[in-house]
């Protein structure tokens, strides 16, 4: 089982020729509500991609949360665990471009009063394979579950987005860290993939950073590193495809894949994704998956 730590937030998607510059109008030709938030995004790619998912987290008492709470549930997520507070719950206000590109303000809710795990929620996380991480809910409660997992022996899996200063604690818990090329570089202040890896693999054991196009790159404390090209397609909306990577990514290790193949598992994932609309909605099955690599 993967536990996900993280956040859920309803995306309210604008989709637009250009997006708008400040002080700009533009129109928009479509709308969407879609369950989304990094955490349950990242679940939903994980059960999709074949594994038994937790979520361990907080909606709002209003309609969005009971939206989410049903599509992570109808996507085999399981949500036991997946608290309701009063208020409103964690939204995304997301402009997609006609080249894919996309623009994000987050607005927290719910999620900013999860103050770190429950006892129920530790016991869940000492019984994964995997604990998943984002930086969509309180610093302190994130902290919080890495330690919770670290001191049950769980791998844990940090995606440091949105980008923040990250804290020794946090970093001392986490086993493998997969930013994008522009968190590592904010990360590292490094000038170059290969160099922000250097840097992250000071302070963690095992890294990959995500370049978009031109594919991910990983490294280990133990001296291997690899480069695996990204799969060519044409993206419709690149909205969620970090998150597709790294819970396809987490499926892959915690069925025993060597970082290689594990890498080219999650960079197929992604590539699915970002041909459809939406977080939630574009990413793929295990048989999807399976077969682009075959």
């Amino acid at each position: 089982m993967i536990s996900v730590f993280g956040s859920a937030n309803m995306d309210l998607v604008a989709y637009v020729s250009q997006a708008p510059k400040r002080g700009e109008t533009v129109t928009g030709r479509a709308f969407r509500t879609i369950p989304g938030g990094k955490g349950a995004n990242q679940a939903i790619a994980a059960a999709r991609a074949g594994s038994v998912v937790a979520f361990l987290g907080a909606v709002g008492d209003d309609g969005f949360g009971g939206e989410m709470r049903t599509t992570m549930a109808e996507a085999g997520v399981e949500v036991e665990r997946l608290r309701q507070v009063p208020g409103p719950s964690g939204i995304a206000h997301i402009v997609v471009d006609d080249d894919g590109g996309n623009s994000i303000i987050v607005v927290p809710g719910a999620n900013g009063t999860v103050t770190g795990p429950t006892a129920d929620d530790v016991a869940v996380i000492a019984d994964s394979r995997a604990l998943l991480l984002q930086l969509e809910l309180p610093m302190d409660a994130v902290v919080a579950a890495a330690q919770a997992g670290q001191a049950a022996g769980v791998p844990v899996i940090l995606t440091p987005a949105p980008t923040q200063p990250l804290p020794d604690a946090l970093l001392d818990a986490v086993t493998l860290i997969v930013p994008n090329e522009h968190e590592a570089a904010d990360i590292t202040g490094a000038d170059s993939a290969d160099a922000a890896l250097d840097a992250l693999l000071e302070r963690v054991p095992e890294a990959v950073i995500t370049l978009g196009s031109e594919g991910a790159l990983y490294g280990s404390r133990s001296g291997e590193r690899l480069r695996v090209p990204a799969v060519r397609v044409k993206a419709v909306d690149t909205t969620a495809a970090g998150d597709t990577f790294v819970g396809a990514l987490a499926v892959a290790r915690t069925e025993g894949l060597p970082a290689a193949v594990a890498l080219r598992f999650a960079s197929a994932a992604a590539a699915l994704s970002v041909q459809r609309a939406g977080a939630s909605t574009s990413m793929p099955s295990r048989a999807e998956i399976d077969d682009s690599l075959d």
